[in-house]
């Protein structure tokens, strides 16, 4: 059965299909990045209506991408939450129409669990069970997967996603937008520990994360004299540093205590290199696998909807909507992990 995946949470439009025979068929995506830069940030309407302009043609590009028509499509999943509201409903209007018309099923899908599966695409992805960190713009959480619907709350973020803590962080520095590999660029001109920044909740018992803290006194050692190129250099370094300190403790702590080996990493700072770099040399030292989705797919996408869509079908959890669009722009995973968004 071919899937058709539908992602517009936010700034990027994503387009996919998958056969769970032959894998990831075909996918597209926008990016909104060049629309929202001049905001320096994104702008929720601006989204929307981009999303209502780009989705119609992406499909179509998708379809003949992979030579196939509508009528050969065996579901449709979109992203139902969490994301703006606005962003989320063209995704929901446009899949649930074009299910309907097809007298297909369509599936509301959760975005985090698309981003939890999203590794499993990969040529050697991981298998369930395993730890997962999330950590994207919006969200960061340590989960527990112990297969499809099977998600448990490890821990997150009280305040400050970690992307949104890069992302501000950049402002604060005068970088441009998107902040966060911007960011990332700056830090490698620059060396860590020159301008010491906290370690928040780095020995706290939990597994919980906070950085709004880390940000302010980014802002306090900003203001006290961090001016020039090099010292704005070695204050971005030292702010990545200690993002990376503080995830990559708090991840080898929640595969320690779950008694498992393999770390999953998704989201859209899990394509941040340093991150990266620290992660696979503490796991290969305890002998742990860690594994990441391709990097294409670590950003919003189609594909990891396709794919979350797909795996429910397969596991008996996805019901067809009949025609009701429903969005939840705030839905937490563990309450989508039985059923669908109804």
């Amino acid at each position: 059965m071919i899937v058709l995946g539908i992602e517009s949470s936010c700034d990027e439009t994503g387009v996919a299909l998958y056969a769970p025979a032959t894998g990831l068929v075909a996918h597209r995506l926008h990016s909104q990045i060049d629309l929202h830069a001049e905001y320096g940030g994104v702008v929720p309407e601006l989204a929307s209506r981009d999303h209502i302009r780009r989705l119609p043609q992406l499909i179509a590009l998708t379809l003949s991408d992979a030579g196939i028509v509508p009528r050969e499509l065996g579901a449709i999943g979109y992203t139902a939450g969490p994301g703006l509201a606005g962003a989320l409903l063209v995704g929901a209007s446009v899949a649930e129409a074009m299910a309907f018309a097809l007298g297909i099923p369509a599936l509301p899908i959760h975005h985090l669990e698309g981003h939890l599966l999203s590794p499993m695409l990969a040529a050697d992805g991981p298998d369930f069970p395993f730890v997962a960190l999330l950590v994207s713009g919006g969200h960061t959480q340590l989960m527990r997967v112990d297969g499809v619907g099977r998600y448990q709350l490890l821990g997150e973020s009280v305040d400050d996603a970690a992307g949104e803590a890069f992302d501000k962080t950049a402002k604060l520095l005068g970088l441009g937008y998107p902040g966060g590999p911007e960011l990332a660029r700056l830090a490698e001109h620059g060396t860590a520990g020159r301008t010491p920044l906290p370690r928040p909740m780095l020995r706290a018992d939990h597994l919980d994360f906070s950085f709004s803290g880390l940000k302010t006194a980014v802002l306090t050692a900003f203001d006290n004299g961090c001016r020039n190129a090099d010292e704005r250099a070695d204050l971005a370094a030292e702010f990545q540093q200690a993002v990376t300190d503080v995830l990559v403790a708090k991840s080898l702590k929640a595969v320690e205590q779950s008694g498992l080996d393999t770390l999953v990493v998704a989201g859209g700072v899990g394509a941040n290199r340093h991150l990266r770099s620290e992660l696979a040399q503490a796991c290969a030292g305890r002998g742990w696998r860690v594994c990441y989705p391709e990097p294409e797919l670590c950003t919003d996408n189609g594909a990891m909807i396709a794919f979350a869509a797909s795996l429910r079908l397969q596991a008996g959890l996805a019901e067809s909507t009949d025609l009701g669009i429903t969005v939840r722009p705030r839905w937490p995973l563990e309450q989508a992990s039985a059923g669908t968004v109804r």
